[in-house]
C-alpha cells in the first residue's frame, strides 16, 4: 500500500459536522426536509408534477437551497486517500460555501451560483483536482439545472491553487477528465458514500 501524503490529518467525528440531515431512515417532514426531493429524486425534472402527496411534500421545497443544504450534499463524499469523508477531514467546510443570490427566493428560471472553496489536508495534495472534480460532479448531478457550480481551492491552501482552480473551471477539461475511465471510477468510488 502506498504511503499517504498526510498520514495524520485532523479528523472530525460525524457528530461534529454541521447538518440538517436526519440520521434515521424514516420519512422526513417539515422545513428540514425541503431539499429531499432534490437530493433523493423520485422522478425526473421538473418536480411537483406528481400526485397530491408529492405536492404536499414539495410545499416546503419552495425555499431556495442554502449553504447548509450544499454542505449536506458534499460533506459525505469520501476522500480518495483516507477512509473518511471530506467533511470529516475539513476539506469541505460550511463557511467556505456561498450561494448567490441567497436572501431571495429565486425564480426557477433565474441563475443561482454555488461557490465551494476546498481546503486540502496538505498544501501539496496530488489529488486536489480529483477531489474538486468529485465535488463538482456531485453538485451538478443533484442540483436543478438553473444552478451553476464553481469549485475552487481556497487561496493559499494549495501550492498550485490557481492552477487547480483553473482546471476545475474549464468545462472542456472537466469533460475530458470524466471520459478517462480511471478518473471516472475514482470519482464514482468517492461518491458511493453520498446518501
Amino acid at each position: 500500500m502506498a504511503d499517504l501524503e498526510n498520514a495524520n490529518p485532523t479528523i472530525l467525528s460525524v457528530s461534529q459536522l454541521p447538518s440538517r440531515r436526519h440520521k434515521g431512515g424514516a420519512a422526513r417532514h417539515g422545513p428540514d426536509a425541503r431539499c429531499d426531493s432534490i437530493v433523493y429524486p423520485k422522478q425526473p425534472w421538473p418536480y411537483g408534477s406528481g400526485s397530491s402527496e408529492d405536492e404536499d411534500e414539495d410545499e416546503d421545497g419552495d425555499e431556495p437551497m442554502d449553504e447548509q443544504d450544499i454542505y449536506d450534499l458534499i460533506s459525505t463524499i469520501s476522500d480518495p486517500e483516507h477512509p473518511h469523508t471530506l467533511g470529516q477531514l475539513s476539506v469541505v467546510r460550511l463557511p467556505d460555501i456561498r450561494v448567490s443570490p441567497s436572501a431571495v427566493l429565486p425564480d426557477p428560471e433565474s441563475l443561482v451560483t454555488v461557490l465551494v472553496e476546498l481546503t486540502p489536508t496538505v498544501n501539496h495534495c496530488s489529488l486536489a483536482t480529483v477531489i474538486g472534480l468529485a465535488v463538482r460532479c456531485r453538485l451538478e448531478q443533484t442540483l436543478p439545472p438553473n444552478y451553476r457550480v464553481d469549485v475552487r481551492m481556497k487561496d493559499g491552501t494549495h501550492a498550485q491553487d490557481d492552477q487547480v482552480t483553473k482546471q476545475l473551471a474549464d468545462k472542456e477539461r472537466v469533460a475530458a477528465a470524466l471520459e478517462n475511465d480511471t478518473l471516472q471510477r475514482m470519482v464514482d468510488k468517492m461518491l458511493e458514500t453520498c446518501a
